[in-house]
C-alpha cells in the first residue's frame, strides 16, 4: 500500500532515530488519507494495451520511461538546455558546471536534473546518508506588518495564531472556487514577521496575487510590507537525508538537536547571517538554508567536505517526493483542485473551518460534508515501466475511473509508484481483487 501525505510523520520518525525506509513508513495510517491498495500482479497481460493489477488497470498506451528516465515521467515543463540566454542561473550555477551537473530547463531555470551518478543512485544515497539540493530557484518572500498575519489568513487555509515563533506550516492558496492556488510554507518570525516559500513555476501569479491582495488591505489603511527577495542574490539550499544533521552541525555553534521539524531559527554560518529550517520535500529529515549569494558556494563546498553528502538533481528530488506522497504542483494539485479532492484536508485548520473565511470556503467546507466526485491516491504498480502522467486508471472491466498525475520507478521498492485521482469510492484500502485478464 502507497500512503499519501506522509511527509511530517516519515521526517519525525526520522529525528526519532526509527531507521526505517520511506516505504515502511506509507504503510501506516497517517491522517485520514484514502488509498487505493493495489496488491501485486499475478499475471501481466499479454494484451499490450493494458498492464493487470488488483483493483485498477493502467493504460500502457502512454507508459514511458521516457528520454529522462525518472524525472521525465513526472515534470513535463523540463528541456534540456540548449539555449543558455534563455533561462536564469541561480547562485550555485558554477557549482553545477564543476560537478559535471546535466543541467536542464526547469520553470526557466538552469537546474541539474542529476550529476555523475544515476539518479537511482542519488536517491538511495539520500534515503541513506545526505545530499544537497540546489533550490535556490523557489520564490522567498518576506511579509511584515502590523496586519501580517491577518493578511496571509486572507489568502490561505491555515491558522498562523497558533504557530509559535519560529514555526512553520504547510499551506495552500485557494482560488474563490476551493481551487489551489500554490502551495507553500509560511514560517512565522515574530507577530508581524512572515517569511514564504513557494514554487518557482508560480512565481509571476503568487507575485500579482500578494501584490493585489496587499493593496486591498492598504485601502482599508492596514499595514502590510512585502520583501521578494531576488534568487539571484538569496540562495536556497536543501540537506536532506538521516546524517543531514551530522554534517551540518560542525558549521554551527546552535544545536539542531533542539531545532524540530518545521520549525526555523535564524543563526550566522561562516560568518554571515542564514535562515534554517528543519523541513523538507523527500520524506528524510533535513534542512532548508536561505542564504545570500555570497556564501552559498562556501557552504555547500564545506558541507561536501562529509563524505556521506553528496550533490543531488531534480531526478531524484522528483522520485524521493513521490515516494513520500507528496504532491507536485500543476501536476497533483493545480487551480482546478481543491484540498479535499487532493487529500488534504489536514491543511485546513480547525478555526478557519469554524470561521469559514477563507478564499473558496463553501466549496471546500461542502466537500467535507458531502463528499466530492475525485480523491488522490497512491499506487504501486507491478513490475515494468512507470505510468506516465496521464494514463488512465481503468477497472478490471475496462471502465475509465481516473487519471495518473505523476508516476516513477521507485529504488526503494524496486518497482513503479505512481499517484492519481479515483472516485472516493475506489480509494478506499483493500479495494479490489485479483484479476487475468484474457488475451
Amino acid at each position: 500500500m502507497f500512503r499519501l501525505n506522509v511527509l511530517e510523520r516519515c521526517v519525525y520518525n526520522r529525528i526519532d532515530g526509527i531507521r526505517e525506509k520511506c516505504f515502511e513508513l506509507l504503510r501506516v495510517g497517517v491522517r485520514n488519507t484514502s488509498t487505493l491498495n493495489v496488491a501485486n500482479p499475478k499475471v501481466r497481460s499479454r494484451r499490450r494495451s493494458s498492464i493487470t493489477y488488483s483493483g485498477c488497470l493502467i493504460d500502457s498506451t502512454t507508459i514511458s520511461v521516457g528520454l529522462l528516465g525518472l524525472f521525465r515521467a513526472t515534470v513535463r515543463r523540463m528541456s534540456t538546455a540548449t539555449n543558455l540566454d534563455k533561462v536564469k542561473k541561480t547562485c550555485l550555477y558554477d557549482l553545477h558546471v564543476k560537478n559535471a551537473g546535466k543541467l536542464v530547463n526547469f520553470s526557466g531555470w538552469l537546474l541539474p536534473i542529476q550529476y555523475k551518478e544515476a539518479i537511482a543512485v542519488s536517491h538511495q544515497h539520500t534515503r541513506n546518508f545526505a545530499s544537497i539540493f540546489d533550490v535556490g530557484h523557489m520564490m522567498q518572500t518576506r511579509v511584515q506588518g502590523k496586519n501580517a498575519g491577518e493578511f496571509l489568513e486572507s489568502l490561505t487555509t491555515c491558522d498562523l495564531k497558533k504557530l509559535k515563533d519560529g514555526g512553520a506550516t504547510l499551506t495552500v492558496f485557494t482560488n474563490e472556487n476551493g481551487g489551489i492556488l500554490d502551495d507553500l510554507i509560511i514560517t512565522k518570525d515574530k507577530d508581524d514577521q512572515y517569511f514564504l516559500v513557494s514554487n518557482a513555476g508560480r512565481r509571476e501569479e503568487d507575485t500579482q496575487l500578494l501584490l493585489l491582495q496587499a493593496e486591498n488591505f492598504k485601502k482599508e489603511n492596514k499595514t502590510i510590507d512585502l520583501e521578494f527577495l531576488d534568487p539571484l542574490e538569496q540562495g536556497l539550499i536543501a540537506l536532506q537525508g538521516p546524517m543531514a544533521s551530522t554534517a551540518l552541525q560542525p558549521l554551527l555553534k546552535i544545536d539542531l538537536s533542539k531545532l524540530r521539524f518545521m520549525n526555523s531559527v535564524i543563526t550566522d554560518v561562516l560568518g554571515i547571517t542564514v535562515r534554517i529550517s528543519r523541513c523538507g520535500y523527500t520524506g528524510e529529515d533535513g534542512f532548508e538554508i536561505s542564504i545570500p549569494e555570497i556564501k552559498a558556494r562556501d557552504l555547500v563546498e564545506e558541507i561536501l567536505e562529509n563524505p556521506e553528502v553528496k550533490l543531488a538533481g531534480l531526478g531524484a528530488r522528483d522520485s524521493l517526493r513521490l515516494e513520500a506522497g507528496l504532491c507536485l504542483y500543476g501536476h497533483d494539485i493545480d487551480h482546478n483542485v481543491t484540498p479535499v479532492e487532493a487529500a488534504l484536508n489536514w491543511l485546513l485548520a480547525k478555526r478557519r473551518r469554524t470561521e469559514g473565511n477563507f478564499p473558496g470556503a463553501q466549496r471546500i467546507l461542502s466537500q467535507i460534508k458531502l463528499g466530492t466526485t475525485k480523491k488522490r491516491i497512491g499506487l504501486i504498480l507491478g513490475q515494468g515501466p512507470p505510468a506516465r502522467e496521464g494514463a488512465n486508471i481503468l477497472t478490471p472491466e475496462g471502465e475509465r475511473v481516473g487519471t495518473v498525475t505523476s508516476g516513477t520507478p521507485s529504488p526503494t521498492l524496486g518497482r513503479p509508484i505512481a499517484m492519481g485521482y479515483v472516485p472516493p469510492d475506489l480509494a478506499q484500502s483493500g479495494q479490489g481483487k485479483e484479476h487475468q485478464e484474457d488475451e
